[in-house]
């Protein structure tokens, strides 16, 4: 959720950490801060609360190093503040530390070895930093020492950067359950949390495993385990076009990534589809999970409403049962699992930690049997799979997400209309996977083609509601999950998804004269039963806007979609409703692409 940006080795390493972590804005948070060591006895601390602006302001010509860290903080102990911002340091101000994750044991930590320690923050990094310079006034080196704090953190994420004033040129770096990746320069090189803090700079990477520490400078890169040995890993060519990083001329990266949606589904199609229509994957993957009982999808927040969509496509293409669980939920429960079932991971990231929580046990305890699907090629989630497959979605800067829910949905509709032929299943060896998807495409295309018309909508309707309520059944309550959160999370407004059917079984006592209700309508069978909840809800005062697919419309519709197979329906019908939270959040005033108390990449429990 944080961000960490490290370099050593560059003379102008307070303009690359900087700019590092305004490539990171995307991720939220709440102060920023940077340590730089000039080599010669000089080093400067600056540290700011709220934007990276202000920490900018804060910085003159005479903050200079060769080595420096970095770091963008989302509180998780201690309220936001320049006491609370890291970089952290320790008493003698030797010791200079970044760190994202939790330390779960940090009180005990803090109790047993630091009682006579004068605390500057209400972190719990800084009980690490503290610690470490604790063991070198033992006399113990920076490594050791740095290992030995290390070794007493009991159930805990985190990703390290720490400098030592007496070893200016050096990063001592270590992670466990928090990505972090080294980057590889002529005569330099640099950390980061993301390699899009860094892709100015270079375009090499290394990935870091849980349990390693290193010591990184300019020429030099040395990987150990946790078992002291030796490690040496080729880096990887991280390969993100610099304009897929900037907003162009949109003024915010979220409408950017909207219109950028057709093309995504274009990219899928060009990857995993042949020029003869057929779908390919691994077919060790194909072969796995067609073997399975039953499949269980895993995700978080945007990436479980998009496994919602998939269970059904899953199950009518391939006829396996399939199970949609939350991520949180699942990785604390004992649920009865059949040895031969399979998981599925969805997440834009690839590090969502409650989701590599539920990885973590499929593979102790169930052969790992996994797939992640991911934005991400290199990420934790795809490593640590048994298989991995990509998005193609492109960086997704903007905190909501657009292009990777509807990536997820065009991914998990190939993989089943993949595994369905693979047993030979009517329903799979009948659909024209490669003309649906097209027409998709073109049907977004359409919807973000009439932005004005929904922007009327959306001021008309939500600017000035303090509630909002989607309704749907089937795949358009599902839409109305995600529909709703998209409008929460980035406007305020206190949206709920309610599947229509149950709202005469207490929902509908929250509507009140004026509440706007949107109605999802994209699903034959039961268009009839959404439009009479409609009809309950407008005799209780409801404003009611409907958004109604092409075949199904009627007089008086507010947004007509252009018509798909039912099953893609959610692909098309979720832009509109991305677009009315767009717009109302605009109209409100609010930063559309970073929403409070919200981060991209959510790293801790």
């Amino acid at each position: 959720m944080c961000g960490i940006v490290g370099v050593t080795g560059r003379m102008d390493t307070t303009q690359v950490l900087v700019s590092g972590l305004k490539k990171l804005e995307y991720r939220g948070y709440d102060s920023a801060g940077i340590y730089v060591n000039e080599g010669n006895g000089r080093d400067h601390l600056v540290k700011a609360q709220g934007k990276i602006k202000n920490l900018e302001e804060k910085i003159d010509g005479d903050v200079t190093g060769i080595t420096g860290i970095g770091h963008t903080r989302w509180a998780t102990h201690g309220i936001p503040s320049i006491e609370n911002a890291h970089p952290h340091f320790s008493s003698d101000e030797r010791f200079y530390l970044v760190h994202n994750g939790v330390i779960q044991n940090f009180g005990s930590l803090k109790k047993e070895y630091l009682s006579d320690v004068n605390f500057q923050s209400d972190t719990d990094t800084e009980v690490v930093v503290q610690l470490v310079d604790l063991f070198a006034k033992q006399g113990m080196d920076t490594m050791t020492a740095f290992k030995k704090a290390i070794s007493l953190l009991k159930d805990s994420s985190y990703a390290f950067v720490l400098m030592d004033r007496q070893m200016p040129e050096t990063l001592f770096v270590a992670k466990n359950k928090s990505p972090l990746l080294i980057g590889v320069g002529d005569d330099f090189n640099v950390v980061c949390s993301d390699a899009l803090a860094m892709i100015n700079v270079t375009n090499k990477f290394i990935e870091l495993r849980d349990g390693e520490v290193v010591a990184i400078t300019p020429d030099a890169i040395e990987i150990t385990d946790e078992n002291n040995r030796s490690i040496q890993r080729d880096p990887f060519e991280v390969d993100i076009d610099q304009s897929d990083t900037d907003k162009g001329t949109y003024p915010y990266y979220m409408l950017k990534e909207i219109d950028e949606q057709p093309a995504v589904i274009r990219r899928i199609e060009s990857k995993y589809i042949s020029q003869e229509g057929n779908v390919h994957f691994d077919e060790k993957l194909l072969e796995q999970v067609s073997k399975a009982s039953r499949i269980y999808i895993v995700g978080a927040g945007t990436s479980y409403h998009a496994g919602l969509v998939g269970k059904k496509i899953f199950e009518k293409m391939t006829g396996i049962p399939t199970e949609v669980v939350l991520a949180s939920e699942f990785a604390y429960d004992d649920p009865l699992i059949e040895k031969d079932a399979f998981f599925i991971f969805l997440s834009q990231s690839g590090e969502t930690a409650d989701s590599r929580q539920v990885l973590v046990r499929v593979n102790e305890e169930w052969q790992k049997n996994s797939l992640t699907i991911t934005n991400v090629a290199n990420s934790t989630l795809a490593r640590e799979a048994q298989f991995a497959v990509t998005l193609e979605a492109g960086p997704e800067i903007a905190v909501a997400s657009t292009k990777a829910y509807v990536a997820q949905i065009a991914l998990e509709t190939l993989l089943a209309v993949a595994i369905g032929r693979y047993n030979q299943r009517d329903s799979a060896l009948h659909f024209d996977v490669a003309g649906q998807l097209s027409r998709v495409a073109n049907a977004i295309q359409t919807v973000v083609d009439e932005k004005s018309q929904i922007e009327k909508i959306a001021e008309s309707n939500l600017t000035n509601t303090r509630n909002a309520f989607y309704i749907g059944r089937g795949l358009d309550y599902d839409v109305a999950l995600e529909a709703a959160l998209k409008l929460k999370e980035i406007s305020y407004v206190q949206a709920e998804g309610f599947a229509s059917g149950e709202l005469k079984h207490g929902t509908i006592a929250l509507i009140e004269n004026g509440t706007p209700v949107l109605g999802l309508i994209t699903q034959t069978k039961t268009a009839d039963h959404t439009r009479s909840n409609l009809e309950e809800v407008i005799s209780r005062g409801a404003n009611v806007i409907t958004i109604t697919s092409e075949k199904l419309q009627r007089d008086g519709d507010n947004i007509i979609l252009p018509e798909v197979d039912e099953i893609l329906t959610p692909l098309v019908s979720v832009v509109a409703t991305q677009l009315l939270a767009y717009y109302t959040t605009l109209q409100k005033g609010y930063n559309v692409d970073q929403p409070r108390n919200l981060a991209k990449s959510v790293t801790v429990e």
